[in-house]
């Protein structure tokens, strides 16, 4: 059934990135903090940069537990499930860090994405743990449509009313823990 790897192969490294969707967890280190955990959807917005390093583009959401999730521990799970007719499910453990758009590394690292009006940050996973398992209990699911409302809403803000949701948004984690310091 499950098994672990040592590295990314190419069979994770494609069942990965062909996926329409993968769940990010993330906690912060008090007891009593709320786990996180955050669906993200888009192909163009996952990367496997090498074979034990993911990155995912973050866009301007309604929260930010994850960035302050990441600040404050680094922990992070990414898990894809399949819904085709072959089940499997891929986790992927590892120490994450947020790379925001005022950074050196920023255009190295976004142009393994497509172009999205809204993006808030790169997220970068070092990975220590890779397991699957049979993912048995997963449904099947037809694919419909990727949505387009995110980037459709991002593009009718100026860069000031985004800057004002952010500061708004995304300061903060709903436990008081900091996001983004840089917005003050």
């Amino acid at each position: 059934m499950g098994k672990l790897y040592a590295s990314l192969t190419p069979a994770l490294r494609s069942f990965v990135t062909r996926s329409p969707m993968f769940f990010v967890a993330t906690a912060p280190l008090a007891a009593d903090g709320r786990v996180n955990v955050s669906p993200k959807g888009g192909m163009d917005t996952f990367a496997v940069l090498d074979d034990t390093t993911v990155a995912y583009l973050d866009l301007i959401g309604s929260g930010a537990e994850t960035i302050a999730h990441l600040r404050e521990s680094g922990r992070i799970t990414l898990m894809f499930c399949s819904f085709t007719a072959r089940p499997k499910i891929v986790r992927l453990y590892g120490e994450g860090r947020c790379v925001f758009p005022d950074a050196p590394e920023w255009e190295g690292l976004v142009g393994h994405f497509g172009s999205h009006p809204i993006p808030r940050s790169v997220v970068v996973v070092s990975l220590d743990r890779i397991a699957d398992s049979c993912g048995f209990t997963v449904p099947e699911m037809t694919l419909v449509r990727e949505r387009d409302l995110q980037d459709k809403w991002g593009e009718r803000k100026t860069q000031t009313q985004l800057e004002e949701y952010m500061r708004q948004k995304n300061s903060l984690s709903i436990d008081g823990l900091l996001a983004r310091p840089h917005l003050d």
